[in-house]
């Protein structure tokens, strides 16, 4: 349940000017949409002026079905209750850091070049055990995402994990305006979004803006075998924590990892946490180490929040894969790992590594990375020259972009009999030739960014199963 926010207070948290019945100022807000469709009665309809459609046709819509009122950038005639405001988009990110200052929650920021859902997921499994969590859910991320997300913590709501994403400088500074986090975690700093941040250092330089709204008690937790976030010493005068696969040296890490393939690890962690030591079993049921990292992770915000030991395991045990995000699909021809949500060349070449442990043929089905910048045709050609030396069997590389994914496996593979590459221009010609290619039994890894819309070809390989 929403914390007590009524419509006159919202009106005067974003500024605007509150049209209607002194009654209807004084309806408390239940819950907030930038999507009529999800319109409930007593909620509030922020209209977002978008490429394709203006929030502001729906108002009618919206009040008729029970609206509590609605943020509007158009005088409305004859249409109330309703703020009116210069920005929605403005009063959105406004109202939501007004409310966040309202409630009595712990704040969890989560961000990072790679892995910033899965980790959320990992540590909001963990923290479930011992307090009543919220989450981000999907990718609500950015400048919408976030606020609405933060409408969701509700009363009985102890700690709120908010996933922080962005493209661009200044968009963290925004985000972290309204989020005010308590923890901040930070999984890495990879080769994501370089048309705009240009660099490594630049995506440093833009990710660590998280800190500007944390104050002097916030802890910062960050990935300490990322070369970049390493060197950061302190955060407003107070050292961070850092969590590794193997490096003794950190607050947390991992000893004895046993791959288990598809099926996941088991490994020792170690954690040395404000001069609490100890040491546990855990199994972590995803595969791959750069989920024993997210486990890593997880237990040490869960030992800073004050989970035993116990705890902390039993949570790691109940994590799993998300849609999109290396999850495993059984079909009745076929063993498809769906990870065609996002991609960039860290992510592509940790499930390329994850694909390598399957004991059937194995197929990378990869697609074109986005926002890589001026490096893109290099940074594709690197995936291939990768993806070569995995010991696949089939690499078959789909748009524009893996053309040059294409040439690095090939160049790399040069008279090896593996993995046999193909390259197809679009979609539909892979299609075409899918049945050619694939066997009865084969693992296939389906990896590209979101933009190339991969999940075509996911429904296509399940439905042909």
């Amino acid at each position: 349940m929403m914390k007590e926010l009524s419509c006159i207070e919202a009106a005067k948290a974003v500024n605007g000017t509150f049209f209607g019945s002194e009654d209807a100022g004084e309806v408390n807000i239940e819950g907030v949409v930038t999507d009529s469709r999800k319109m409930k009665k007593n909620w509030l309809y922020v209209a977002i002026v978008g490429e394709r459609v203006d929030g502001h046709s729906f108002i009618p819509q919206v009040l008729e079905n029970g609206a509590a009122c609605v943020i509007s950038e158009q005088k409305l005639n004859g249409l109330e209750p309703y703020i009116l405001v210069e920005n929605t988009q403005q009063a959105l990110k406004d109202l939501a850091e007004y409310y966040r200052k309202k409630l009595d929650v712990t704040v969890i920021g989560i961000t990072g070049s790679v892995g910033k859902t899965s980790t959320k997921e990992m540590i909001a499994t963990v923290l479930s055990q011992k307090y009543c969590v919220q989450k981000t859910a999907g990718n609500f991320n950015n400048e919408i995402g976030l606020p609405l997300t933060v409408f969701t913590i509700g009363t009985e709501h102890e700690i709120a994990i908010l996933e922080m994403g962005i493209s661009d400088f200044g968009e963290m500074h925004r985000l972290s305006k309204i989020a005010r986090p308590d923890y901040m975690v930070i999984t890495n700093i990879g080769q994501c979004h370089l048309e705009n941040l240009k660099s490594r250092d630049g995506i440093l330089k833009a990710k660590t803006e998280c800190f500007d709204y944390m104050d002097d008690s916030a802890k910062v937790i960050l990935n300490g075998d990322d070369d970049k976030l390493s060197s950061i010493s302190a955060v407003h005068g107070n050292s961070p924590y850092f969590f590794s696969i193997e490096n003794t040296s950190c607050h947390a890490y991992a000893s004895d990892i046993q791959n288990l393939q598809l099926y996941g690890s088991n490994c020792r962690i170690h954690l040395d946490v404000d001069g609490k030591k100890e040491a546990f079993d855990v199994h972590v049921p995803l595969s791959g180490n750069h989920m024993v990292m997210n486990a890593v992770a997880a237990a040490l915000v869960g030992q800073l929040l004050g989970l035993d030991a116990n705890q902390i395991a039993t949570g790691i045990s109940k994590a799993e894969a998300m849609d999109g995000r290396g999850k495993m699909i059984q079909t009745a021809k076929y063993t498809l790992i769906d990870s065609c949500y996002n991609a960039n060349p860290k992510a592509m070449k940790a499930e390329l590594d994850l694909l390598a442990y399957a004991n059937t043929r194995k197929v990378a089905l990869l697609g074109d990375m986005l926002e890589l910048g001026v490096a893109e045709k290099e940074l594709h050609y690197d995936v291939g020259n990768y993806a070569a030396t995995k010991a696949l069997d089939v690499v078959i590389c789909i748009g524009s972009l893996s053309e040059y994914t294409a040439k690095g496996a090939m160049e790399s593979q040069k008279e090896k009999e593996s993995p046999v590459v193909y390259y197809f221009k679009d979609k539909p010609a892979f299609m075409k030739e899918a049945d050619r290619i694939l066997k009865q039994d084969d693992t296939i890894l389906i990896k590209a960014s979101n933009g190339s819309g991969f999940k075509e070809i996911l429904t296509f390989l399940k439905e042909g199963s």
